[in-house]
């Protein structure tokens, strides 16, 4: 049996990153980059103001008290028609291109304007130059490097790519992910559960970590303990790129998942990992076919519901994120104190929901109280999953564990928040 950190080498190894395509800038959140960034324009294109005022000459304002002529008005979009010499003074908008001549702008609040004689008293503290304006190019020259390839575009990388004219980029496309939940047990969310039967939770949760894993799942309901109904699911999931299993992978009687996959021509890569929860996943590949051009990755998650929230997060997560080329698809934990006693007692590493905080001191966790793999109820009360080795052991206040956070690895490291 592989343990977690030989599975994820084993994931690695086998899924291989999509090819580069051009995407819309307007979709590409979540996604990498795959050249380098190079600015086409100085931003701001030219001297700014950074709020309403008046633009004048420091040297006029350097005791903070001037009476000043106005000589024109410009707002955001338009240009000055004339120059600003000693004396004067033009009334300007937050960013408008500052007049020649000036080199500082006076706040609103710090003036009194007199229409009629079109003079401005300010009364102000002493005006240096510079001061309430920002210089052509402070935060960008034309042909600077933007950033680097492998960055993850996020809301402000986006923002900077459309300031510099990329309406397109080159990245990896995302992953069509199909969820297929398996049991006689299950009934739709809708529908009200009888004798023996609960709601299908996982597909609903899977789905909802798929797309913030930045990849677009694809929902197959529920195939029934019943082979040829399963077949029939699986070979419509297996036209994405990768299809998640839910339930069927352990070794009962009626877990007829592995088997019917291995039926339906997906290699085997590994089947059961020392983890807790999750220890039946399975994965396998399927190779291109006469009808399709790519692989697709297959993923067997166990079927209590925290056990595929916790496989996901180490296991399909990581395929997702290779697929689409983050750099560091792999979990990154980071090491953070324990806030309170803990008794672990396993025979397996086992991940356990965890409330994950940012203090003075650092990062602190807490482990919820948490029944096992079908207590999903917990996890609502946590954001990350702590990691105790297995055997028994009494972890003690102050002492460090591994965490890794639900929903992190944007192929970057965790950034330590300021106190």
């Amino acid at each position: 049996m592989l343990t977690v950190s030989e599975a994820l080498t084993a994931i690695l190894g086998e899924v291989h990153p999509f090819a580069t395509t051009r995407v819309p800038l307007s979709e590409a959140l979540g996604l990498v980059i795959a050249d380098d960034v190079i600015s086409d324009v100085d931003s701001p294109p030219f001297d700014k103001a950074l709020m309403d005022g008046f633009a004048v000459l420091a040297a006029d304002v350097a005791e903070g008290r001037a009476t000043l002529r106005v000589i024109e008005e410009v707002a955001a979009g338009r240009v000055p028609s004339q120059s600003v010499s000693s004396g004067d003074a033009m009334r300007i908008m937050t960013g408008a291109p500052i007049p020649k001549g000036a080199d500082a702008v006076v706040r609103l609040e710090e003036t009194e304007f007199d229409g009629k004689s079109s003079t401005i008293w300010i009364s102000a503290q002493p005006v240096s130059p510079g001061v309430n304006l920002m210089h052509r190019g402070t935060t960008l020259k034309r042909g600077e490097s933007v950033f680097r390839a492998g960055r993850v575009l996020r809301p402000q990388e986006l923002g900077v790519l459309a300031e510099v004219g990329k309406y397109e980029v080159p990245a990896r496309c995302r992953p069509r992910i199909a969820v297929l939940a398996t049991g006689d047990e299950l009934v739709p969310v809708c529908e009200t559960p009888g004798p023996g039967q609960i709601r299908n939770s996982n597909e609903i949760m899977l789905a909802a970590q798929i797309r913030r894993a930045g990849a677009e799942p694809q929902l197959l309901g529920i195939a029934r303990d019943e082979r040829s109904h399963l077949r029939e699911r699986i070979h419509t999931g297996l036209d994405c790129d990768m299809l998640l299993l839910s339930g069927g992978v352990s070794a009962g009687k009626l877990d007829l998942v592995p088997s019917e996959l291995e039926a339906a021509g997906v290699r085997r890569i590994f089947h059961k990992v020392q983890v807790k929860p999750g220890k039946p996943i399975w994965f396998g590949i399927l190779e291109p076919q006469e009808d399709r051009s790519s692989r697709c990755y297959v993923f067997g998650l166990p079927g209590n519901p925290v056990s595929s929230l916790v496989c996901f997060e180490l296991f399909a997560r990581t395929a997702i994120h290779r697929l689409m080329g983050y750099p560091r698809p792999e979990p990154q934990p980071i090491r953070a104190r324990l806030a309170e006693t803990h008794i672990a007692r396993s025979d397996r590493p086992t991940y356990h929901p965890a409330q994950l905080n940012w203090e003075a001191g650092g990062p602190v966790v807490r482990p919820v109280n948490w029944h096992g793999s079908s207590d999903l109820r917990a996890t609502v009360d946590a954001n990350a999953m702590a990691l105790f080795p297995a055997g028994d052991q009494t972890f003690e206040p102050g002492e460090t564990v591994e965490v890794i956070e639900w929903g992190s690895g944007m192929g970057e490291e965790p950034t330590t928040p300021s106190p």
